[in-house]
């Protein structure tokens, strides 16, 4: 069998803004009924607070990660040593691979935001209720308003249901590069864990989140402030679903525990 062609980073880019624009404009408010709920897309809602105001909403350009920035969320809280030293074994143990597998379609990660732990709201809720301090809810799910230390970029954001593009729920481990590395032959009820696993889900700043796009570690990185916890995350995905990574990732990976 002929193995389909790789996918150009240009062309993952450009699947992978399009996937963004989608979701920062079909949004709407989730209602009670699984239904609804499951109808809630990837974009999260913020009012950005920035020193200096970007050019365009939709820059794609260098966003200015801190080197030294730490922020405070308690996403960001700083990795034990016991972690570390575990993330660093795991590592170890993680196969290489180039990847290869070609196709990547959103939907093939099954239902976006699904309700998968059954605690009544939808997952998108569930992580911007976790990742935001000072939260405010309508009802016992739907965040309103709340702040974000953002992890990827060290920004302070002000969130406000309103503002629909500027904090958005990123994948750590992105979905169309599991999907090279292996999700492609996975069940579909398994990439949808995948895909809604609290566990490989952040808040995050839109700007860097378009940045990083679908790229590993080896290609994109956080602010430094955040790279030992980044590699915390992601390391502990791909092993929980055997996930390889490339050398270059790998080598990143490795970089970035050097800073825990």
């Amino acid at each position: 069998m002929t193995q389909a062609p790789v996918p150009t980073k240009a062309a993952r880019t450009e699947t992978a803004r399009t996937e963004i624009a989608w979701t920062e404009t079909a949004w709407t408010e989730p209602r009670r009924t699984r239904t609804a709920r499951t109808r809630a897309v990837r974009a999260a809602v913020a009012g950005l607070a920035l020193a200096v105001p970007l050019a365009t909403a939709g820059c794609e350009g260098d966003v200015g990660l801190s080197e030294t920035g730490s922020p405070s969320s308690g996403t960001t809280k700083k990795a034990s040593s016991g972690d570390a030293a575990k993330a660093r074994k795991n590592l170890s143990g993680l196969r290489i691979s180039s990847g290869g597998d070609g196709g990547y379609r959103r939907d093939k990660f099954g239902t976006r935001w699904k309700d998968t732990d059954h605690n009544g709201c939808d997952q998108r809720n569930d992580v911007l209720a976790r990742d935001l301090t000072k939260v405010e809810k309508k009802g016992g799910c739907i965040v309103l308003a709340g702040r974000l230390d953002d992890p990827y970029s060290g920004k302070q954001i002000t969130f406000e249901k309103k503002d629909a593009s500027e904090v958005q729920i990123d994948h750590v481990y992105p979905l169309a590069l599991a999907w090279r590395m292996g999700a492609s032959r996975w069940s579909e009820d398994r990439r949808e864990q995948f895909a809604n696993d609290h566990d490989n889900l952040l808040a995050v700043w839109g700007v860097p989140n378009r940045e990083k796009s679908d790229s590993g570690p080896g290609e994109w990185k956080p602010q430094k402030g955040f790279q030992c916890v980044y590699a915390i995350k992601y390391i502990a995905v791909a092993k929980e679903y055997s996930l390889p990574v490339t050398r270059s990732d790998h080598d990143a990976l490795q970089d970035f525990l050097g800073r825990c």
